[in-house]
């Protein structure tokens, strides 16, 4: 009588483990998790001491932490850990602003820009392509326009 009933749940106790255990050949998906603000060297380039709360805003989006206990500085934080090999990449940016609420200095893991980058103006400007026509293709009439069909007017009848 005794073996009948331990069978069973030493079958269910083999089969709950069997659930827990997992191959090592059998990897599951984990994605990539980007959290925070990301600020580019071109991005930090455009920042100049004295400029206002609502530029620094414009130029590299609104904070991560905007503390009220600390109303002069501006923090932009980043985070991102790759789902395949679990490496997390942080940085950490913070701006600071005077009385008056004009940019007095930076400070954070992107560089700030040089002077030479200051003072030289550059051009962020260029000419795209979309396709040029021949002149034989501009003086050629359009086609036609083609009458909607039965589905198209009863579509257009009831109002889509």
């Amino acid at each position: 009588m005794l073996p009948s009933r331990i069978l069973p749940v030493a079958v269910f106790c083999a089969f709950l483990s069997a659930c827990t255990y997992k191959p090592s050949f059998i990897n599951e998906y984990k994605i990539d998790v980007q959290q925070g603000n990301v600020l580019s060297q071109e991005m930090v380039a455009q920042l100049k001491p004295g400029q206002t709360r609502d530029q620094v805003r414009f130029v590299l989006g609104t904070p991560m932490i905007s503390d009220i206990f600390h109303q002069q500085r501006w923090d932009y934080v980043y985070r991102y850990q790759n789902g395949k090999t679990g490496k997390v990449e942080s940085r950490k940016f913070a701006v600071f602003f005077d009385a008056q609420g004009r940019l007095e200095h930076v400070d954070g893991d992107v560089d700030v820009a040089s002077v030479d980058e200051l003072v030289a103006p550059q051009s962020k400007t260029r000419l795209v392509d979309l396709g040029s026509m021949s002149p034989e293709a501009i003086d050629t009439p359009m086609p036609p326009r083609q009458e909607p069909g039965y589905f198209r007017r009863f579509m257009d009848m009831m109002g889509f």
